[in-house]
């Protein structure tokens, strides 16, 4: 650590932390340096682990976030585990100012019987999985069943969709590990249904992401088209939304299109509100309530051997400070962080543990400038300069024997990753196993 007269610490490195780190160290008229702590060996966050694979335009963005963490003011500290390695209490005596940035990471339960039967899972933990993530094991999922129901109407559900759907060219062609691509490529599943609570104005998933599965290869795309049927409040809310009326002309061309491929098939299912899991030993259905356009409400049983439900994310918080949990975000007042009715001095919020999962990478960059501007607010408010040690948390933690991956230890991973996939014909197999990133690290 330099001997910048202003010093910040951001918690998490995915695209709302690199942003606010992005906007403090630009600061022209302010000395600052900016410590960015990220509890796995890896940076980027969700671009890395939560952006589908198959989206590699959207995840070449890492190439702009690296070019924030290569800064001269700015210092990657990853593979710390804020709140066990070093305690918020402890970043408060070293920084001027801690933003939070560690996203919403755990999912919601249906709350419904039977949701914790073997063969159902969260998108959190399917998505982790396919994504690489060392949290996730090698052998977590083996997709022996015929048929997969995925249980949300967002961006997340399609992603799974149709990761489920993909040939191994096509994964070849992405960062997953092998193993990854060996159980998809092995996969029994022939049928998937993307199933939702609501009907199909009120989706929350991109026309651009429903228009994908028109191009998957060899894939058959069925929308029942009494789910499409017109009702007063659907007409409405098309008028109202140019985007809902493209994405029901897209339902309607799929309800409209007749046979396609017969690889596999997804079916997607509307207006289903599930009730309960069913099975023995392990799922074997799902029963839902199917509220038909003419609002008359049929039970129905679906069955199949492998659920994923994705319906929302929520954040898990930072030991030491507060956290609202029927949000999952931390409460605060335009980014400072407050428990109960106290403003915590110096301590500030941003990303999706700060508004909840909503939006696109670019809305953090927005958020991350709103945060760092009631930083900076407050610094010019200050009567006098916030009391904080000399000593470098880095040194700190090297005394705990914390295995410190800093920017050029992240570059050799980097490295090792492209050369991971140099045998296999491809241009990157991740590293999902936490002593290899670690190893990679060290290398000389």
């Amino acid at each position: 650590m330099n001997g910048a007269a202003f010093r910040v610490a951001v918690i998490g490195s995915g695209p709302s932390g690199a942003y606010a780190a992005q906007e403090l160290s630009e600061q022209t008229d302010l000395d600052v340096s900016v410590d960015v702590y990220e509890r796995l060996p890896v940076p980027f966050g969700l671009v890395r682990y939560g952006v589908a694979p198959d989206h590699q335009r959207i995840k070449s963005i890492v190439g702009l976030l690296a070019d924030i963490f290569a800064h001269p003011r700015v210092r990657f500290l990853g593979n710390v585990q804020v709140g066990t390695d070093i305690t918020v209490a402890e970043l408060r005596q070293h920084y001027d100012a801690v933003v939070v940035a560690c996203g919403a990471s755990a999912d919601r339960s249906l709350s419904i019987p039977g949701e914790d039967l073997p063969g159902v899972c969260s998108a959190t933990d399917f998505v982790s999985w396919y994504s690489g993530h060392p949290d996730a094991a090698v052998d977590r999922f083996a997709l022996t069943a015929e048929k997969a129901v995925v249980i949300g109407l967002g961006n997340v559900a399609l992603d799974v969709a149709r990761m489920l759907c993909r040939t191994p060219e096509e994964l070849r062609r992405t960062d997953v590990p092998e193993h990854v691509v060996d159980v998809l490529a092995n996969s029994s599943i022939r049928e998937i249904v993307i199933l939702g609570r609501r009907g199909p104005a009120y989706a929350k998933f991109s026309n651009k992401e429903l228009g994908e599965f028109g191009e998957l290869s060899d894939v058959r795309v069925q929308v029942d088209s009494g789910d499409l049927a017109d009702d007063k409040d659907a007409l409405q809310r098309a008028q109202e939304h140019p985007l809902t009326r493209r994405m029901l002309a897209t339902l309607r061309g799929y309800a409209d299109s007749g046979p396609q491929g017969d690889r596999r098939t997804v079916r997607f299912a509307f207006s289903r509100t599930p009730v309960a899991f069913v099975g023995d030993d392990s799922v074997s259905g799902l029963e839902v309530v199917h509220q038909r356009p003419a609002k008359t409400a049929v039970e129905e049983l679906i069955p199949a051997g492998f659920f994923v439900r994705s319906v929302g994310y929520r954040g898990l918080g930072v030991p030491g400070l507060p956290l609202d949990p029927r949000s999952g975000t931390i409460p605060h007042s335009e980014g400072r962080v407050v428990d109960g009715t106290e403003v915590l001095d110096g301590v500030y919020v941003t990303g999706w543990i700060k508004r909840g999962p909503s939006g696109v990478i670019g809305t953090n960059k927005q958020d991350a400038a709103l945060t760092a501007a009631a930083i900076l607010e407050d610094r010019k408010r200050a009567t006098r300069p916030r009391q904080k040690t000399v000593v470098d948390p880095m040194d700190l933690l090297k005394e705990r024997r914390v295995e410190l991956v800093e920017w050029p230890a992240w570059q050799r991973i980097d490295a090792a990753e492209e050369a991971e996939g140099r045998p296999v014909g491809r241009a990157r197999v991740k590293l999902h196993e936490r002593s290899r990133m670690l190893a990679a690290a060290s290398a000389d």
